[in-house]
C-alpha cells in the first residue's frame, strides 16, 4: 500500500501550484529520490566535491599581504589540475543529474508513483552525451544571448529550459528538443519567465543563506568584527574550515538544482496539457480501459 502522496504531473497547474508541487514531490521522494540520484550522480558529485576543495586550497597564500614573505605559496600545477579535474566532473555530474532527475520523474509517472531503479540508471547514462550536448548548445544560446544588450538571453532563457525536459518526455533529438522549446512555450512565455523567475529567487536566496557561515568565518578569520585586520592571517584564508563550510554549501546548492529541474519538468507538463492534453487523453483512455474490466 503506498503511504505518500501522489503527484500528478501531466495536468494543467498556475503558477503557484508549479512552486507548491515542486517543494511537495522533493519532501514526499525525499528518500527514494535522493537515493537514486546518489547512486547514480554520487560518483561525479564527490569527484566535483573533491577538486572544488582541491581549487581552494591551491589559492592558500595568494591572498598573503605580508610584504616580507618570498610571495604566494599558490603552485599553479595544482591550480591547473584543480580546475580541469573540476570542469570534467562538474560537466558530468551536471548532465547526469538533470537526466537522472527527469528519468526518475518519467517512471514515477508512467508507473503512478512507483520508479525502476534500473530503468532510471539506463535511461540515464544512454542520454548522458546528449544531455552533455545540449547543455552546451543552451550554454552557448544564451551566452550569446546576454552578450547582445542582455534582452535576448531574457528571451531565450524559458524557452531552453525546458529543452531538457523536452528530450526526456518526448523522446526527441538534441536538436529537435532544442527547437520544440519555442513552440511549446508559444503564448505562454510570461507564465513560464514568472515561474522560473520566482524559483530562482527562491533558489538564490537559500543558498545565500548558507554562504553565510563561509563568509562570517573569514571575517572573523581577518579581525574585521575585532577591528584589527591581520595581514599574516589572509594569507591562508582558504584553510580546511572554511573549504568544508563552502563545500557543505556546496552540497545545498545540489538539492536546490533538483528543485529548479522538478519545476521545469512541472512546467513542461502544464504547457504540453495545454497544447497536446496528452494526460487528459490518458485519463480518458484508462476510464475506458476501467469500464471494460
Amino acid at each position: 500500500m503506498q503511504n505518500k502522496p501522489y503527484i500528478e504531473f501531466k495536468k494543467q497547474r498556475e503558477l503557484g501550484e508549479i512552486l507548491t508541487d515542486s517543494f511537495n514531490f522533493i519532501k514526499f521522494e525525499f528518500k527514494p529520490f535522493f537515493g537514486t540520484l546518489l547512486k547514480i550522480v554520487g560518483p561525479y558529485l564527490f569527484a566535483t566535491m573533491f577538486f572544488l576543495g582541491f581549487y581552494f586550497y591551491s589559492f592558500n597564500g595568494l591572498f598573503d599581504l605580508n610584504y616580507q614573505s618570498e610571495g604566494p605559496d599558490m603552485n599553479p600545477l595544482f591550480m591547473i589540475i584543480a580546475v580541469l579535474g573540476l570542469m570534467v566532473s562538474a560537466i558530468a555530474m551536471y548532465s547526469l543529474t538533470q537526466a537522472t532527475t527527469l528519468y526518475y520523474i518519467k517512471s514515477y509517472s508512467d508507473n503512478k508513483g512507483n520508479t525502476n531503479y534500473d530503468y532510471i540508471r539506463k535511461e540515464a547514462y544512454n542520454k548522458f552525451w546528449s544531455f552533455v550536448g545540449l547543455s552546451f548548445l543552451v550554454g552557448l544560446v544564451l551566452v550569446a544571448g546576454f552578450m547582445l544588450c542582455f534582452i535576448p538571453g531574457i528571451y531565450l532563457y524559458p524557452p531552453l529550459m525546458l529543452s531538457f525536459s523536452i528530450l526526456v518526455f518526448m523522446n526527441k533529438n538534441v536538436t529537435d528538443a532544442f527547437q520544440y522549446g519555442f513552440t511549446l512555450i508559444k503564448d505562454n512565455w510570461w507564465m513560464t519567465f514568472a515561474a522560473l523567475f520566482v524559483l530562482g529567487i527562491i533558489i538564490v536566496v537559500i543558498g545565500y543563506i548558507f554562504q553565510i557561515p563561509s563568509v562570517i568565518y573569514i571575517w572573523i578569520k581577518m579581525g574585521v568584527f575585532s577591528g584589527e585586520m591581520d595581514a599574516e592571517s589572509m594569507g591562508g584564508v582558504f584553510d580546511p574550515v572554511y573549504i568544508l563550510l563552502n563545500l557543505l554549501a556546496y552540497m545545498v546548492q545540489f538539492v536546490l538544482q533538483t528543485v529548479s529541474l522538478v519545476a521545469a519538468a512541472f512546467i513542461f507538463f502544464n504547457l504540453n496539457e495545454k497544447k497536446n492534453f496528452t494526460g487528459t487523453m490518458e485519463r480518458i483512455q484508462n476510464i475506458g480501459k476501467e469500464g471494460n474490466d
